[in-house]
């Protein structure tokens, strides 16, 4: 059986996320998510915040890795996907440069997703 090509402009994925701590900067990451919640899953009708794709962020100073997955590893839009992120990102006053570091530990699950999120897909 044959491999299948790789997309070299998809993002590297790595394991898991780490564990996050009390944040530097809770009100950027308050503008942050305020910001995702205009980034949409290109092929499920839901904000990226609201779906729980979001896992942590990570600081350096005032650069920001965000942590975080995809509803399936094998997105083909992961890179188109990860520049949107990375632009909403930087939108936000204090943030010098974004990362966006997909993983895939703990597996995303709707379980994940806001109760919006839950109404709006029938799971409550």
């Amino acid at each position: 059986m044959e491999a299948a090509p790789t997309n070299p402009t998809a993002p590297v994925a790595t394991p898991a996320a780490p564990v996050p701590g009390p944040s530097p900067h809770p009100d950027r990451e308050a503008a942050i998510t305020q910001q995702l919640k205009k980034v949409y899953d290109p092929e499920i009708p839901m904000n990226i915040v609201d779906l729980g794709l979001i896992y942590s962020y990570e600081w350096k100073g005032d650069d920001v890795t965000l942590h975080m997955t995809l509803t399936a590893p094998g997105c083909p839009v992961a890179g188109i996907l990860a520049e949107e992120i990375k632009g909403a990102i930087e939108k936000v006053p204090g943030v010098h440069a974004a990362t966006v570091d997909f993983v895939w530990e703990p597996p995303w699950t709707p379980d994940r997703m806001s109760e919006f999120a839950k109404r709006q897909f029938g799971y409550l």
